[in-house]
């Protein structure tokens, strides 16, 4: 693997002060000392683990000269710093403590990687500074391993190895880096059985020899250009540490952001039911959201009225919402996976977008991320097509004219699948107008429908996207989600809200799932078929109706506006 390294120059003095530790890297590094004032020096954080706790680092320094002194700077267990010149150093002042004779062998072993030469232009640029100006220099990469997650201790990689693998379970045969930032150990090698029996022995054998301290995962072999002689991928094994691998818990203020954003979705819904009365509203005020050239705002308490009416609306969204969150909760406790409180995302146009719900503990397997993925949008789905429905055939009810709202016609071009059933429902003459009479339920069912299938797009870590993920692998993933993007780009799902969606789930939720701890066995013929029955109703959701087509099956009077 390749090593990107990049440098930062600021200035340093160079007197350093007695325990300068306490200002950098958490104490972690500490500098040597020098007694010249007059040097520069470039620092590289060449960090190597020299037994428990022993560290070396570089220094590279530039007398008044130009010439240049190495330093290498060792850091003990107990914190204490070493410093020790090269024979080429005849400038800088050392002071040098002899370490134990098991330390020095194992230092003379990372001679080859302890320092970095630096440019002659990097020299000549730093020497005509002067002793004004000091710089270091740090190397990012070996900074990235200082900060980033704590590596699995080689002892144990070898314990495991030696005693968690074998003949009859899995040969290793090669080890690789496992993890987002290759904290992990990935063990590649064959298989010798039925791998969920060979991966539940290991399982169980993992916690006799370690206990409860590391996570096993079995995944599919990286680049493999065969498949396994059993049937099926090869696979390989994967060690990860669960303070690494496990999501953290809830913080304070992850509670405090989910309660905001859950007030501003209530908000939200009941702008939804104030807009939906366009009809009843002061002409001044449908001017002044309506008309881009009004710019004299009216009297917003002219929509107090209209807040107690809007209610019933709100009520259906939010409604919708809640029983989404409760499908995902009822699917995932039985299999005893943690969920994170949901964070709503307000919006105006449907009052939400629905919310960001992370799991809080590993999936056990590819289909219980299939189960829990489909349970919220279908919960959701069942409650908003029967408020969809019941107000239809109350939109049909004379009894019902009072409480019917007018709305544009054009809103039923909005969805080719919910445009068809209102035309059905409704006839030919009534949607063939400039204007709709329509129960508020509708625009609750409408609008909670449209929100699922938002939900149910293939593409990153949303509710589709996990599902697919889940039933069809990763790979497949891939593709549905550039179509997904491809399509909402050019504005083909979702109409005027496939902009605003995109971008949300490109900041938001465009990240893959994390895999599971058994990635590999498949989750069956009615998960994949209902997968993809359940992308077809997604399309067929947001699929706008075209002038034309809206015309010929009378969706909406196209000349109406």
């Amino acid at each position: 693997m390749g090593t990107l390294t990049s440098y930062s120059l600021m200035p340093v003095n160079s007197e350093f002060r007695s325990n300068p530790a306490r200002h950098a890297f958490r104490e972690r590094i500490q500098f040597p000392n020098f007694s010249s004032s007059s040097s520069s020096c470039l620092f590289s954080t060449q960090k190597l683990k020299l037994g428990k706790r022993v560290n070396f680092y570089r220094f590279r320094c530039f007398n008044g000269n130009g010439k240049n002194d190495d330093v290498d700077g060792i850091e003990g267990e107990n914190g204490a710093n070493v410093s020790k010149p090269n024979e080429s150093s005849n400038t800088a002042t050392t002071t040098t403590t002899t370490l134990p004779e098991a330390e020095q062998k194992r230092e003379s072993g990372f001679n080859s990687e302890k320092s970095t030469p630096t440019s002659t232009s990097t020299r000549s640029s730093l020497s005509s500074l002067g002793p004004a100006y000091n710089n270091f220099q740090v190397d990012s990469f070996k900074l990235m391993e200082l900060l980033g997650p704590e590596k699995i201790d080689p002892a144990d990689v070898k314990l495991i190895k030696d005693k968690l693998f074998g003949y009859s379970t899995f040969w290793v045969t090669k080890e690789e880096p496992f993890g987002d930032l290759g904290e992990g150990i990935l063990f590649l090698g064959n298989l010798r059985g039925k791998r969920e029996d060979v991966f539940s022995r290991l399982q169980n054998l993992l916690v006799e020899i370690s206990g409860d301290k590391y996570n096993l995962f079995m995944v599919e072999e990286p680049n493999s250009d065969s498949p396994d002689p059993r049937g099926g991928p090869r696979i390989s094994f994967g060690l990860l540490r669960k303070e690494v691998s496990e999501p953290g818990p809830t913080t304070l203020w992850q509670y405090v952001i989910s309660l905001l954003l859950f007030l501003l979705t209530i908000g939200s819904s009941v702008e939804l039911g104030i807009a939906s009365q366009i009809n009843r509203l002061p002409p001044e005020v449908v001017k002044y959201f309506t008309d881009p050239d009004s710019v004299d705002a009216p009297d917003m308490e002219l929509l107090f009225p209209f807040v107690e009416s809007a209610l019933p609306l709100a009520y259906g969204v939010l409604g919708v919402l809640l029983f989404h969150e409760v499908g995902h909760f009822l699917a995932a406790f039985p299999k005893q996976v943690k969920l994170s409180i949901p964070f709503f995302i307000p919006n105006i146009t449907l009052g939400s977008f629905g919310a960001i719900t992370q799991f809080k503990s590993i999936l056990p397997d590819r289909s219980t991320k299939v189960d829990i993925s489909l349970a919220g949008p279908f919960a959701g789905a069942v409650l908003s097509f029967s408020m969809f429905a019941v107000g239809l055939l109350l939109s049909s009810n004379p009894d019902a004219a009072g409480d019917l709202v007018q709305v544009p016609s054009l809103l039923f071009q909005g969805s080719l699948l919910l445009g068809l059933i209102s035309r059905a429902t409704l006839g030919y003459a009534a949607l063939h107008a400039a204007t709709v009479s329509i129960h508020p339920l509708v625009i609750a069912g409408w609008c909670g429908l449209t929100i699922q299938a938002f939900n149910m797009l293939p593409v990153g870590c949303l509710d589709g996207g996990r599902a697919v993920q889940g039933a069809f692998g990763k790979n497949a993933l891939v593709g549905f989600g550039l179509t997904t993007y491809t399509m909402l780009g050019l504005g083909v799902l979702g109409g005027p809200l496939s902009l605003p969606w995109g971008l949300y789930v490109i900041l938001c939720q465009r990240t893959p799932e994390k895999p599971c701890l058994n990635d590999v066995s498949e989750v069956g013929t009615w998960r994949k078929t209902f997968v993809v029955i359940a992308t077809f109703l997604v399309v067929l959701t947001l699929l706008p109706v075209w002038d034309e087509l809206a015309e010929e099956l009378g969706i909406g009077l196209v000349n109406a506006f």
